[in-house]
């Protein structure tokens, strides 16, 4: 097997303390971004341990990497850009003598019969069951599932233009069914895909603790003038959003705060819980993370949709074994709002004209 060197920082201590893998990554997805909701997103991370990881070396460096600024995101700070430019700077380096440096060492480390995990590539709506199944399966089901969190139909368009083995999305589950799965149908095809069941789950307003304002509705938000924290453009559950606040005869622009988005439902709870804002919308389970009041107004039911092809493809036949098993449904039962009894069930698109009054 050929071993490679690799590029790592470590600060000076006694002993050596090497730099957390995941704080490079992180910078460097806020210099894209300009945002730590969807930087964090784009590594994996949640929000409260990417916000966690720059405090931390806030505290270890003296300096400040990040600057965070409410209503205008996020960006590197002198210390960041240093060290996010000192890391490219090296890493070409490294690059041009990397292969002399390469040592081989036995035929293979590999214990024999043991095959590494099968991969699943994923665009998905975030969700908090899929991202604890994506840490747990690598040892139990050998499958890594590689997550990219998105909006559930920027999700859907990047399965249907094959840039991702499944797609993760979620549609309402009430009388007007028809009007909400329109938007999904426009890129899954009933010939050419399936839908996996996945969770069904509980979605409302995120307050702070103990809802002083006693808000039950988007009206009681606008009325007391409050600020709400809003979720990304072509998210589902920014359809959720809009459809509520037209049910309730509102117009966004009454919403104190409606144009500042988030990424993750993690971030919209962080949101809150710091005082960012008064209210927002999102998963029971985040609102729980953070001791949030919750008011509860949709029941929402989440797909993983694939390729009929590939149903029989053995990392796709892993993830359902995995979906049926005991561990999901430990893992599920862990989030408060999520049910799990037909996670794994394979269904046909037309399944989704029944997801609007279909509760089972």
């Amino acid at each position: 097997m050929k071993l490679v060197p690799t590029l790592s920082w470590t600060i000076p201590t006694e002993p050596p303390e090497a730099l957390d893998e995941r704080l490079l990554p992180l910078l460097a997805a806020i210099a894209r971004t300009g945002s730590l909701a969807h930087a964090v997103a784009h590594c994996a991370m949640s929000y409260r341990a990417g916000w966690g990881l720059l405090r931390d070396y806030r505290r270890a460096l003296g300096v400040e990497l990040v600057r965070l600024e409410r209503g205008r995101g996020a960006s590197l700070a002198s210390a960041g850009e240093q060290l996010v430019e000192a890391t490219a700077a090296a890493a070409r380096r490294l690059a041009r003598i990397a292969p002399a440096l390469a040592i081989e060492v036995g035929a293979d480390l590999r214990p024999t019969g043991h095959a590494p995990p099968a991969r699943l590539r994923i665009a998905a709506s975030h969700d908090l069951a899929l991202a604890a199944l994506r840490d747990a399966l690598p040892a139990a089901a050998a499958l890594e599932l590689e997550l990219s969190f998105m909006g559930s139909l920027l999700a859907l368009q990047t399965f249907a233009q094959g840039n991702a083995d499944m797609a993760g999305f979620h549609v309402p589950m009430g009388v007007r069914a028809a009007k909400e799965r329109a938007p999904f149908l426009r890129w899954l095809s009933a010939r050419r895909d399936r839908l996996i069941r996945f969770v069904d789950r509980e979605q409302g307003l995120i307050l702070p603790h103990g809802n002083p304002g006693r808000v039950k509705s988007f009206r009681d938000i606008a009325a007391r003038e409050l600020r709400f924290v809003n979720r990304q453009r072509g998210s589902g559950t920014r359809l959720l959003i809009e459809r509520r606040v037209a049910d309730e005869g509102l117009e966004p622009e009454v919403l104190a705060g409606y144009a500042n988005e988030e990424f993750t439902h993690a971030a919209v709870a962080a949101t809150v819980a710091s005082g960012g804002a008064d209210a927002g919308f999102g998963l029971r389970a985040a609102a729980a993370e953070y001791g949030l009041a919750f008011v509860p107004l949709v029941r929402e039911r989440y797909f993983l949709a694939v390729r009929a092809a590939e149903v029989e493809r053995p990392a796709v036949a892993r993830l359902i074994d995995s979906l049926r098993s005991p561990l999901f449904a430990r893992l599920a039962a862990r989030l408060p709002g999520y049910q799990v009894a037909a996670a794994g069930a394979l269904v046909g698109v037309e399944t989704l004209a029944r997801a609007g009054r279909d509760r089972s």
